[in-house]
């Protein structure tokens, strides 16, 4: 209830190593603190806004049919040597023994093991499709990890993979990912364009990443602007609807630099259309049909016929979004934040004037508190003794997006409420219970 009880250890200014603004302010607000290079502990602010992430995460997937299941984090390296990746990952791979000189590693990513787990248990077409997913950490041994939690080591992540009979029903699902992953950005107030994409080590020749404009983004992009006109609201997730969908990205021009070919940009995409720009990768899906269900004999019985399931996967970075919102959303001329509500840590703080001699006003806030619990809404009280404009400098910092404001000369029927980054206002606790509502 209290700010004073709870461990946020605030830091006065901008710690010298963070060099983007996530990195800064994730460091600056106690969000998170550094245990090694590219490694980090996830403090109660960061961690409470990284949960509701995820939670948005798993509504989408599910929404879509996908089951959650949970993979261990460490893997025997022999289904990686079945599918030929063990000796191809190359350094990023974090190899192990245990104590009786078993080869392990520390998961990078899953395909191998949900094979592994599919194929001991589906046996025929009946069963098909099957959409899996988990919600796990991994660990990729970054030459240099830097950004903070936009490029380190250990991260959370969404990982999910489908299995399907032919080429077409694993387009289909593919489709439903892709749809499931703009709904999912749509939720956290990002604009995530889907683009192609190189297949990497995971394989396969049908790849799009989301991503989001950036100055410190990674990803150098190529597009069309038209794209961001392309209208994903109220699509069905039946085949012809999510293939139209797709179909309405794809006529624009839209790559990393991995495919970007200058001849080609030039040719599809008139002068005052193009956009070359940087962006930050928040999702990454993938088209690879046979490669691993081949090599690992994961296949299925189908009139009497042994077919080899079709596969994709399909990854978030849970934790890497808690910087990409913040890249998208912090407001570097009035040095403000404002996290979406979806997401933030409390949709609300009460930002409460103390005086020794008076305790009205922080009786008052209690009232407010209890009152905005009953209705569903989450909120924190800064009973700090700091003083007043520190206490709204430290919050405009934060980014819970709305501030209700008790001064010295509140009046007793109205309460200052702002909008972070708006304009205040004095309205009727009546009122202020009606816009919260509205919002959530």
């Amino acid at each position: 209830m209290f700010f004073s009880k709870l461990f946020v250890p605030i830091l006065k200014n901008n710690p010298t190593e963070a060099k983007i603004k996530s990195h800064q302010l994730m460091l600056r607000t106690g969000m998170i603190k550094q245990s090694s290079a590219g490694i980090y502990s996830w403090l109660p602010f960061g961690f409470k806004v990284m949960k509701k992430i995820e939670q948005i995460v798993r509504e989408e997937q599910n929404n879509i049919g996908a089951q959650e299941i949970l993979m261990p984090t460490i893997q025997s390296s022999e289904i990686w040597m079945e599918s030929g990746r063990y000796q191809d990952y190359g350094e990023e791979m974090l190899r192990i023994k245990d104590r009786q000189d078993r080869e392990m590693l520390y998961g990078p990513t899953n395909e191998e093991l949900v094979t592994d787990i599919f194929r001991s248990s589906v046996k025929s077409y009946k069963s098909l499709p099957q959409l899996l997913y988990h919600i796990q950490w991994k660990f990729r041994d970054e030459l240099r990890p830097r950004f903070g939690i936009m490029r380190c080591r250990e991260f959370y992540m969404k990982d999910a993979y489908s299995f399907d009979l032919s080429d077409e029903e694993a387009q289909y699902s593919y489709n439903k990912f892709f749809i499931s992953y703009l709904k999912t950005f749509k939720r956290l107030e990002l604009s995530a364009i889907p683009m192609a994409a190189d297949t990497g080590p995971i394989g396969g020749n049908l790849s799009h990443e989301f991503i989001i404009l950036a100055d410190t983004g990674e990803s150098k992009i190529y597009t069309d602007k038209r794209i961001f006109d392309v209208n994903s609201d109220n699509i069905r997730i039946d085949k012809n609807s999510l293939l139209n969908l797709r179909n309405e990205y794809e006529k624009f021009y839209a790559v990393t630099d991995e495919k970007y070919n200058k001849n080609e940009f030039e040719k599809n995409v008139n002068k005052e259309n193009r956009l070359n720009t940087k962006g930050i990768e928040v999702g990454h899906i993938f088209y690879f049909g046979d490669k691993y269900s081949k090599s690992m004999n994961a296949s299925v019985d189908h009139k009497g016929k042994k077919e080899f399931v079709k596969m994709g996967s399909y990854g978030i970075g849970v934790s890497r979004l808690v910087g990409a919102i913040i890249e998208a959303k912090y407001d570097d001329k009035n040095g403000v934040m404002r996290w979406p509500l979806s997401v933030s840590p409390y949709d609300c703080v009460i930002i409460v004037s103390i005086s020794k001699n008076d305790t009205s006003n922080l009786e008052k806030s209690v009232k407010l508190f209890e009152l905005l619990k009953k209705n569903n809404i989450e909120a924190i009280i800064d009973d700090t003794d700091e003083n007043f404009s520190s206490k709204i400098k430290k919050f405009n910092l934060i980014g819970i997006p709305y501030q209700l404001i008790l001064g010295k000369n509140s009046e007793s029927d109205k309460i200052e409420f702002r909008d972070v980054g708006k304009e205040s206002n004095n309205y009727s606790i009546e009122k202020i219970l009606e816009i919260l509502k509205s919002k959530k």
